[in-house]
């Protein structure tokens, strides 16, 4: 790997055009103080900006059915408040952010794969991975870490990718468009019994995608005892055994403690660790190729710290 090379970031002030309700944990605010704490850090420089491009609907399907595909374009036409699959609140512009947001992880992933950045910061919402094949909810219109590894897959020939997720909500989505495909590892920490309600540990993948799926449930109260541990433990020990061609992050920072939607402990350094966890797996096994993507985090100053200590940790150059 290049050592010259900088860390991608993947922003458009089009993410701001998904606009929620007054008061909605999930708003414009969330991607506007991430994108401060990074100027105001003075990492800019350290970073490369990739400009995202849409995602297309052979993109989406490769992850989604196309009857949900037309059922959320139809509800963002129709000009409803709420996606008619789930909790999912859109205005006018959701369909288009979301497909941009898609694209986003895609263009990332070139980018990794092609080399021209060492790893990227994927600034996105809507976030997705509790979007499944045909269902949004959970503030997730389509699963922007499903698209964009089965991307790697279709244009890049990459083999195998893990799919890590330290947000403090389960990743529902992301394990039912993997659950029995083989060629992705997904490992999951999240806070038990929560939203969604999935994530127990007897959820393992079935088919060719046995074992393929790692779920780590933690009660409320949870740290970096648990989570780290895991990580370092169960994480590295399949990730060895597993070998992925692509690391990929769902970055969730809503298990940072004093969250609203979540009752985890994790402090900005606990992330700083665990990005370092990730970045080791992808530096052993898939020539440093990582691709990180912003998933939950809704304590707007929390969510600026420890983005820019995950960031901070992905663009230094021995991490």
């Amino acid at each position: 790997m290049n050592t010259d090379l900088k860390t991608g970031l993947v922003y458009s002030e089009t993410y701001l055009q998904h606009v929620t309700p007054p008061g909605h944990p999930e708003s414009t605010r969330r991607a506007e103080v991430v994108m401060k704490g990074l100027e105001e850090s003075q990492l800019k420089p350290k970073l490369q900006e990739i400009q995202p491009r849409a995602a297309t609907r052979e993109d989406v399907l490769r992850c989604h059915s196309a009857e949900y595909f037309e059922i959320a374009k139809r509800d963002v036409e129709k000009g409803l408040a709420d996606l008619s699959t789930g909790d999912t609140n859109i205005c006018p512009r959701s369909f288009d952010v979301a497909m941009l947001a898609a694209g986003g992880i895609m263009t990332a992933v070139d980018a990794v794969v092609e080399a021209r950045v060492k790893n990227a910061f994927c600034v996105v919402r809507p976030p997705g991975h509790h979007a499944s094949p045909a269902r949004g909810m959970g503030f997730c219109l389509f699963n922007n870490i499903a698209i964009g590894a089965r991307h790697a897959r279709a244009k890049h020939k990459i083999g195998k990718v893990l799919i890590a997720d330290w947000d403090v909500h389960h990743g529902n989505g992301t394990q039912d468009v993997f659950y029995d495909d083989g060629t992705v590892l997904f490992f999951d920490c999240h806070q038990h019994p929560w939203y969604p309600g999935t994530g127990d540990a007897a959820e393992t993948g079935t088919g060719k995608g046995l074992n393929c799926t790692i779920n780590c449930p933690f009660p409320a109260g949870s740290g970096r005892k648990e989570i780290l541990g895991a990580f370092e433990g169960k994480l590295i020990d399949a990730a060895n055994k597993f070998k992925p061609d692509l690391v990929m992050l769902s970055a969730g920072f809503d298990s940072r403690i004093g969250d609203p939607l979540g009752h985890f402990t994790l402090t900005d350094e606990d992330y700083v660790d665990l990005t370092k966890v990730v970045l080791s797996i992808a530096k052993e096994h898939a020539e440093g190729r990582l691709v990180s993507v912003l998933e939950g985090g809704y304590n707007l100053r929390g969510l600026m710290k420890a983005t820019t200590a995950h960031v901070q940790t992905l663009a230094d150059k021995k991490p």
